[in-house]
């Protein structure tokens, strides 16, 4: 019986001392309480704890990669889209982390969803579509500002599809021509301005001057004449045969 007994007390020292030594990697973090209270945060390297006494959670310190799903989004000006994100976080403060919030992946998946739905529904599609860099910047500082009571850094944010229905696809086709034919419209009438413009400072210009009137009358008689044609029809302007007829007059 010695001997069993002796056995017994070594196996039992042995799983003590098993249970008592924890090694925790460079990224991890041992949060530990005893008797249900917290003590401190140890690690890394090794940890030694009382077996019955002391109990200790692991935390990882690694940026956490988050996938938001995919949010059903009404913008401002009433399109519904379909949005879906991820979102880049770290534990820099591993007490809060274990003991502010029970579940703190949970917790920032859940905030993440509905911080995606709010700032983007304050905003049109178009804002969504050509802004994306501010609305990252914008949901990275609201998630960063909520989670900071958890212990927990929100570095980035990244918008990755944001898909839209295909009647609003075309309806957003349909809107775009509009757009460029009025544009269009709006440079032709510009340029038909400008035109009326240079004929007005054109016509005083020649008004000014008879002569600058002939010149330009016998230059379209030229152009005129080169033209493939056996019949040339032109206005005579009175002002060229009117010194013809005060000299027969004076005859």
């Amino acid at each position: 019986m010695g001997f069993i007994g002796l056995g017994v007390a070594i196996v039992i020292v042995i799983a003590l001392a098993v249970a008592s030594f924890r090694i925790l990697r460079e990224y991890e973090r041992g949060v530990v309480f005893q008797l249900g209270r917290f003590w401190r945060v140890k690690g890394p390297g090794l940890v030694i704890l009382i077996p019955g006494v002391q109990q200790m959670v692991r935390v990882d310190l690694r940026t956490v990669v988050l996938d938001v799903p995919t949010q059903d989004v009404i913008s401002r000006d009433n399109v519904s889209v379909k949005v879906n994100a991820v979102v880049y976080f770290r534990i820099v403060d591993p007490q809060k982390a274990i003991i502010e919030v029970a579940n703190f992946l949970n917790a920032t998946s859940q905030l993440a969803q509905t911080t995606l739905r709010s700032v983007l529904g304050k905003h049109e599609l178009d804002e969504m579509l050509a802004e994306r860099d501010k609305l990252n910047t914008d949901i990275q500082k609201i998630l960063d500002a909520a989670t900071d009571a958890w212990g927990i850094k929100v570095t980035t944010v990244e918008i990755k599809h944001i898909d839209i229905d295909p009647t609003m696809v075309r309806a957003i086709a349909q809107q775009a021509e509009a757009e460029r034919q009025r544009r269009a419209k709006v440079i032709n009438a510009e340029g038909e301005f400008q035109a009326a413009a240079k004929l007005v400072e054109a016509a005083e210009l020649i008004s000014q001057s008879p002569q600058a009137l002939q010149l330009r009358y016998m230059q379209t008689l030229v152009s005129i004449a080169g033209e493939k044609s056996n019949t040339i029809v032109f206005p005579l302007p009175m002002d060229l045969i009117t010194p013809f007829l005060e000299a027969l007059k004076k005859k």
